[in-house]
């Protein structure tokens, strides 16, 4: 009888440890599970004309002034606009063997990507006149910078932190949310620590924490084009015509958004 105690005093303190075990997994499982993203809203401010024949890739205000750079194979180009989105000076037209992608500014510079040539082009911010080519060994999609490095999208979930002198990467970071990696980051703007980010293909934007890779916010834009106005989706012309193109206009602190050959550049103000 004993025995037989024993070993049913042993079972129900194993079933006891296990069921407490089981329990505490549960709650570890909780701590360290990844906390969807918060939606935020937005409020349309104003709408601007957009030239529809700009396969829009980079976007970044510069003072009063915006740059922008444009893809495609023969169309590419860099140009500069006022305030009304009217062009000023003359554009830069990329040889047409190259797709230009993402452009920034930097120190003076703009960085213009180019999809598959792995070339980089650096300009005079001034002047427009190209002072150097730099070497990308990815596909080269959206650009922005930090205070000390520009940072890279190429398609695919990572972003790259590289030096700005010779493009040599000084750290990758992977980006996810709640189920797992992220993948078609593309155009990039960084604001205040996190990088916000167009989904090729989407319409939505992602809010990146710059440090952790984690996206923290999303801000769905399925709606803008009817809000500003506009008859038709771009895409039933052309598949490759989605949103694409985020800046950020620091002295009003709105957004500017549009896509690639959209008829309407949407200021906004996220919230």
């Amino acid at each position: 009888m004993k025995k037989q105690a024993s070993i049913l005093l042993g079972l129900a303190i194993t079933s006891l440890l296990a069921c407490n075990t089981g329990q505490n997994n549960n709650e570890v499982d909780k701590e360290n599970a990844i906390a969807a993203p918060t939606a935020l809203s937005y409020d349309l401010v104003k709408v601007y004309p957009h030239d529809t024949s700009s396969y829009t890739q980079g976007l970044e205000w510069n003072g009063n002034t915006l740059i922008e750079g444009t893809g495609l194979e023969g169309k590419s180009i860099l140009h500069v606009l006022d305030t009304n989105m009217k062009p000023l000076g003359s554009k830069v037209k990329l040889d047409k063997e190259y797709f230009g992608e993402g452009t920034t500014l930097f120190e003076d510079k703009i960085y213009q990507l180019t999809w598959k040539s792995h070339k980089v082009f650096v300009y005079d911010a001034k002047t427009l006149k190209k002072i150097n080519e730099l070497y990308w060994p990815y596909e080269g999609w959206g650009l922005t910078h930090n205070d000390t490095s520009l940072i890279v999208s190429s398609g695919e979930s990572n972003i790259y932190f590289v030096d700005p002198t010779h493009f040599s990467i000084q750290k990758t970071l992977g980006v996810f949310n709640q189920y797992g990696y992220l993948s078609n980051i593309n155009e990039l703007e960084f604001v205040n620590g996190q990088v916000f980010a167009n989904i090729y293909g989407r319409n939505e934007v992602v809010v990146i924490d710059a440090q952790t890779g984690q996206v923290k916010n999303t801000i769905d834009f399925s709606n803008l084009l009817s809000q500003a106005g506009v008859k038709y989706d771009p895409i039933t012309i052309d598949a490759g015509y989605v949103l694409n193109g985020i800046a950020y206009q620091p002295n009003k602190k709105t957004f500017f958004i549009t896509g690639k050959c959209w008829p309407v550049m949407a200021e906004i103000r996220i919230h």
